[in-house]
């Protein structure tokens, strides 16, 4: 029997419904829907502690939902044992808001540590693997330091390099541009730019930074008080007459 053009379609990597998380009485995530396809970049914005970085927990399990499902390439992640989690977790990149580095390890040791842990590479390949990864983000020259001894903005470098060493087809951004100056924000921007092309990489980018946002996704959602109040392309967030959002981008801008 021919597949048919509904059986051929493939789930999107990222696929997020009717999600709900409260911490006690606070209602953090209010049913959110939300789906992001292959090769696309989804960034969402919102004001603090809307549940913007919570969410993102979600989605690699690091944090349980009340209710509602998280899909990555179609699995369901709630409830998966630690093994089958895990096997799930290597194929999501994190990169934290603020690096996350361990401060005893140099860079070069910081970008290996999942090799080590999951990879069955040989010392010699594993070493290859590093020192191409930070050569890939501009730091090959700097693999000895310790993260104390780097910039913000080089220690946002060495932790893109760490997320990408097990080779993953999604990438989650906790605030990537957060506390760097403007130059060293854009040089990040284009540098994850440079990776979702070259990788055909999947993301979302948890941001306040809406310049940045502007200039690294295909399309933005907006959150307030735990659910999504607009999604689209950023032209679309334009059109909105929601006073909420002309107000978010007017302060934003």
């Amino acid at each position: 029997m021919m597949a048919t053009k509904e059986t051929e379609k493939v789930a999107p990597p990222i696929q997020i419904k009717t999600l709900r998380k409260s911490f006690g009485r606070q209602k953090v995530l209010n049913g959110i829907d939300l789906e992001v396809a292959h090769g696309e970049t989804l960034s969402v914005l919102g004001r603090s502690g809307t549940g913007k970085s919570v969410l993102l927990k979600m989605i690699i399990g690091l944090q349980p939902p009340d209710s509602g499902s998280v899909r990555i390439h179609g699995q369901e992640i709630s409830g998966l044992a630690r093994p089958q989690l895990n096997e799930i977790r290597k194929k999501v990149g994190f990169l934290f808001q603020n690096s996350a580095l361990y401060d005893s390890l140099t860079v070069e040791q910081n970008v290996a540590f999942p090799l080590e842990r999951h990879g069955d590479l040989s010392d010699a390949k594993r070493k290859k693997r590093v020192r191409e990864l930070l050569s890939t983000v501009g730091m090959e020259k700097d693999l000895d330091k310790l993260p104390s001894q780097i910039s913000g903005g080089m220690q946002k470098r060495v932790g893109l390099a760490r997320a990408l060493a097990l080779s993953p087809d999604i990438l989650l951004f906790d605030e990537p541009t957060a506390g760097l100056d403007p130059i060293t924000a854009s040089e990040i921007d284009a540098l994850i730019l440079k990776m979702q092309k070259e990788g055909n990489l999947t993301s979302i980018v948890v941001t306040h930074d809406l310049p940045s946002a502007r200039t690294i996704s295909d399309r933005l959602a907006l959150m307030r008080d735990g659910q999504i109040v607009i999604e689209g392309t950023f032209k679309d967030l334009q059109a909105s007459k929601d006073e909420f959002v002309v107000q978010f981008l007017n302060r934003s801008s």
